[in-house]
């Protein structure tokens, strides 16, 4: 983002909401999900997700131009694995913000 206390570029910000954006499609997330799991190809995802085949493959391009996902072929099959940590930190560290605000809710709601 630059230097420390430096406003992000209205580009920049641009990038930042069409990452998020990509991240905020429960059908991607659930695709990286499986793909965590380890490579597997698009019949395995359909079998698992129940999403369509051209549902699948077009969350899987999206992903891809993202740099989140890569493929290999393996004969006639074409393999899928996620590419990187990021997604997981990034819901870790959700996951952790959420857990955090819904015990300061329980505090809340405890008699004095």
């Amino acid at each position: 983002m630059g230097a420390p206390g430096a406003l992000p570029s209205p580009e920049l910000l641009e990038q930042f909401s069409q990452f998020f954006r990509l991240l905020s499609e429960p059908a991607r997330l659930q695709l990286l999900c499986q793909l965590k799991q380890g490579p597997t190809d698009v019949a395995t995802l359909i079998e698992a997700t129940g999403f369509s085949q051209s549902h699948i493959s077009r969350q899987l391009g999206q992903l891809q131009r993202a740099g989140l996902v890569r493929c290999e072929r393996e004969g006639a099959r074409t393999i899928w694995q996620a590419d990187g940590d990021l997604v997981d930190e990034l819901c870790h560290l959700v996951q952790h913000r959420l857990k955090r605000r819904l015990e300061a809710q329980l505090q809340q709601l405890e008699p004095a």
